[in-house]
């Protein structure tokens, strides 16, 4: 019983619902071109980045790799690097990479850039370092800033199907500046 209850919370969690709303994950080129944000799995083969969000809820969307019937976690993962990873994981452990699609094939890193206290900024990173803001769009147009959010002070966050995570990747509207 206790494993019939576990694969049905499984599966649960890993299906899009009727009520989800689906929202594109960008980059945005400095010139305003919009440019594919997707997962790479270890064959090569691209997956879908979405943020999902779900009924009631337009305050903080889950970002997802869209893999098969699965919704992965997205997530910035523990590195001693400078530029944290930002990777996706599949149940059984299996880190995916998260990268923006040129129109020519190549591919852009897409890392935690900096930090403001909790909020990871999150970039796709240009060859000529140029840094490229990564959004979430709405079927309606709205646009919301990809970033990290930490939730505790701990260089750890947590750990999502094994492998350890430094913040949460979340979409969230975007910040107004003081006056």
């Amino acid at each position: 019983m206790k494993l019939l209850n576990a694969l049905a919370a499984l599966l649960f969690a890993t299906t899009l619902h009727a009520a989800d709303t689906v929202w594109h994950i960008k980059a945005v080129h400095p010139e305003g071109r919009l440019i594919d944000v997707k997962a790479v799995d270890s064959a090569g083969k691209l997956h879908a980045v979405k943020a999902i969000q779900t009924e009631g809820n337009a305050h903080l969307l889950d970002i997802k790799a869209l893999v098969g019937d699965a919704k992965l976690p997205v997530k910035i993962l523990v590195s001693s690097d400078k530029l944290q990873p930002v990777k996706a994981v599949a149940a059984d452990g299996t880190v995916l990479g998260i990268k923006a699609i040129l129109p020519d094939g190549g591919k852009l890193d897409v890392k935690g850039v900096s930090a403001s206290g909790s909020i990871i900024n999150i970039k796709a990173i240009a060859a000529d370092g140029t840094n490229y803001g990564i959004k979430a769009i709405s079927p309606d147009g709205h646009l919301y800033d990809v970033k990290g959010i930490k939730l505790g002070a701990d260089k750890v966050e947590g750990k999502v199907n094994g492998v350890e995570f430094a913040a949460h990747v979340k979409a969230l509207p975007q910040a107004v500046g003081s006056k």
